[in-house]
């Protein structure tokens, strides 16, 4: 109905609408219903890739052992005028209670029925085993009683002839559906091999692509940080040009420094030379002038 599994198509809740499940099932189980749909749609994407065919084939292998599979059911009575179902299988006939679709009161095989009869309203049952009682029932619908009777034929038949060999002619349609059978898987197959390879190689080119962008952001991010590399060698290098000039300029006047103070020094020892002549000098004039104020007093007595 949905086709094949894809998680882009078949999201949450497409499943929402759907009754996928009897209200017996569901009641076995403390399940949500959306619990329900994320468990069917896992297994729906566990069969991704199988075909159509090939699904239904797989339904009927499991649908067949069912209880209620293929049992068409119709409303009877029977001579007392119990109201009772009546299920036509491709097992035989078989007698429900109204409440219990399941397990069957009485069974008749194929195999083990004489004839059916049909006559007006009334049905009969005659078994092979002629101790057994004939079963009679009653339906009140002719359009019912008619379905009834076709579905009773041809399931008889159906039952005989899967007990008889097959003829040469449905052998050869068995071979050609086994040989168109086997084209098909091979077919899926290499569909299959395909859809896989395509989609290795779309991982692979996005990986690649991913792997690109991530080559190209680091390349980047290393020449972001080769140009902030080489603005701080080129600010290093002028703060080292900077500090050599400095240091050129300090040692220019730590010299002219100490040519300063050798000349103060200098300077202060040519004034010491001088203040002590000076000195010397005075002292020279003081003694002369000592010397004449006592002659001037000799001279004077």
């Amino acid at each position: 109905q949905y086709g094949d599994y894809d998680p882009n198509v078949h999201k949450r809740g497409f499943l929402a609408q759907e009754e996928l499940l009897p209200k017996r099932v569901i009641n076995l189980y403390q399940m949500t219903p959306e619990m329900w749909e994320e468990r069917i749609t896992a297994w729906y994407a566990e069969h991704r890739g199988r075909a159509r065919d090939e699904a239904e084939m797989e339904y009927l292998k499991i649908a067949q052992d069912l209880e209620m599979y293929g049992v068409n059911y119709f409303a009877i009575r029977n001579k007392k005028g119990t109201e009772l179902l009546l299920g036509v299988d491709a097992l035989g006939l078989h007698i429900y209670d109204p409440d219990n679709r399941l397990t069957p009161k009485i069974s008749f095989p194929w195999n083990e029925i004489r004839n059916i009869s049909y006559s007006d309203k009334e049905f009969t049952i005659k078994p092979l085993d002629k101790k057994i009682d004939v079963f009679k029932f009653n339906s009140s619908k002719l359009r019912v009683n008619k379905l009834i009777l076709q579905l009773c034929i041809g399931n008889h038949d159906l039952f005989m002839r899967r007990r008889k060999a097959d003829s040469l002619e449905v052998q050869q349609m068995k071979a050609q559906a086994r040989e168109e059978k086997a084209r098909k898987q091979m077919e899926r197959q290499r569909l299959a091999r395909e859809k896989q390879m395509r989609e290795e190689a779309e991982r692979t080119r996005d990986e690649l692509e991913r792997r690109l962008m991530q080559l190209k952001e680091e390349a980047t991010m290393a020449n972001e940080a080769l140009m902030r590399s080489e603005e701080t060698a080129d600010l290093l290098a002028e703060k080292a040009q900077i500090t050599e000039e400095e240091a050129k300029l300090l040692a220019q006047k730590a010299a002219e420094a100490e040519q300063e103070m050798q000349r103060i020094k200098a300077t202060a020892i040519r004034t010491e030379e001088e203040k002590r002549l000076m000195e010397q000098k005075v002292l020279e004039a003081e003694v002369l002038a000592l010397k004449m104020a006592e002659e001037s007093e000799r001279r004077s007595e």
